[in-house]
């Protein structure tokens, strides 16, 4: 069959054609969409891996099978129930939080070393009231975003001058960057840096204004690892190099790689993992995408890096397509955290970095990251429907309610 038909006097292209696909990605809203569809699969796929990856932990800590997979669909709920808000928020009125939201997070990061902090595993980033707890920092990435944003946005026309473009928004991160830090959280402040960076270059910054930047920042993560057995310890699993199998580093990065070869190219079926039988420490949250790889093989791993490049591209073409300074170094920040902590996950798990502790991005179990990085989604779709080309689209399409309606008439004249 040909790729293209004639009907009517008209060549109408096949959708599955590549010019029928390359037209259907140039539509004004193919960023909106493939927005949609990616992240509402990365969730629904999410839910599914953590009910399977925790099943077996949480009926031997609650006994129950569902105690992990209910806690993580309520913050889901909660999350989508905060991105269909984002969505519809107005760019200036992201502008007028962008100061209060840092702030907030600020004075929230801060209160981690009250007596409303709570350490985990050795990171003091939590706070916790009564059954309720939070993580401050994932808050900061939204803040971080939106308060480098607005300040490069409105110093704009003064960017060329190096002072203007650094002073006040490095001071800013840095400061964020260094409370989080405080609380031994060098996987966030990482991911933290690459968000600052990302706008920076977004705005128009040079590239090797980033270098002296680098080192320095290589020099202090090596300082840091150094005078910390805990780090070291992963770097020396890392390297394969512990002296010692049973350190919690080299038992979790063994164990995470058993299950990606355990699942070979097709893996071992949707709930069959055995490595989640308390092999595998953190099954559900940071080591999920070595559950993904064992119960679905090659094609599970590769349909979330699929869809983690489908978000990418849906901010690029936001990015490539806005007349609005302040939405494209928003836009560029959210895609450089989000592909930024996918990649370190991934590549934390399948042993091409070392174990860093960040969660994967709407995949992993935890609620505070969850809810953030649905709101950080909803804030895209709010920067796709201020498209005016996009926002015209979608007007001019009936909405489902509409086209129900028209139909009825039809059904009853053919009764």
């Amino acid at each position: 069959m040909s790729a293209s038909s004639t009907t009517g006097g008209r060549e109408s292209l096949s959708p599955w054609s590549l010019e029928g696909l390359r037209l259907r990605l140039d539509s004004p809203v193919a960023a909106y969409y493939i927005l949609l569809g990616a992240s509402t699969l990365l969730v629904t796929f999410g839910l599914v891996m953590v009910l399977s990856a925790s099943s077996v932990t949480s009926y031997q800590e609650s006994g129950s099978s569902y105690t992990v997979f209910r806690t993580q669909a309520m913050y889901a709920a909660i999350g989508l129930v905060v991105a269909v808000i984002a969505s519809r928020v107005s760019v200036p009125w992201w502008k007028r939080l962008a100061l209060p939201a840092f702030f907030a997070a600020l004075v929230l990061q801060l209160l981690v070393f009250s007596p409303l902090g709570n350490s985990v595993k050795g990171n003091r980033n939590w706070l916790a009231v009564g059954g309720f707890s939070m993580q401050p920092s994932e808050l900061g990435k939204v803040a971080l975003v939106l308060v480098g944003a607005l300040v490069l946005t409105r110093k704009r026309k003064l960017l060329a001058h190096m002072g203007h473009a650094l002073v006040p928004f490095v001071p800013m991160a840095a400061g964020l960057m260094a409370l989080v830090l405080l609380g031994h959280d060098l996987g966030t402040v990482l991911v933290l840096l690459t968000i600052a960076a990302g706008i920076l270059f977004v705005a128009g910054l040079r590239v090797r204004v980033f270098v002296v930047p680098a080192v320095i920042a290589a020099i202090g993560v090596l300082i840091l690892v150094k005078t910390s057995d805990n780090r070291m310890g992963r770097v020396d699993a890392w390297l394969g190099t512990c002296a010692d199998q049973g350190r919690p580093e080299c038992y979790q990065k063994v164990h995470g790689l058993y299950a990606l070869a355990d699942g070979g190219w097709w893996g071992l079926g949707i709930g069959e993992s055995r490595e989640k039988w308390d092999w595998l420490p953190e099954a559900h949250n940071d080591f999920i995408f070595a559950i993904i790889g064992e119960e679905l093989g090659l094609p599970g791993t590769l349909i979330v890096v699929g869809l983690y490049a489908a978000l990418a591209f849906a901010a690029y073409r936001i990015i490539t397509r806005s007349s609005d300074f302040f939405v494209r170094l928003a836009t560029a920040g959210i895609m450089v955290w989000i592909v930024t902590q996918a990649m370190i996950n991934i590549g934390s798990v399948t042993g091409l970095l070392p174990i860093i502790g960040v969660p994967l991005p709407l995949v992993s179990a935890g609620g505070s990251a969850m809810v953030t990085t649905m709101l950080a989604l909803g804030m895209l779709v709010s920067f796709a429907r201020h498209d005016p080309a996009c926002r015209a689209a979608l007007e001019a399409r009936p909405s489902l309610i509409r086209r129900s309606l028209a139909v009825l008439p039809l059904r009853k004249e053919n009764s």
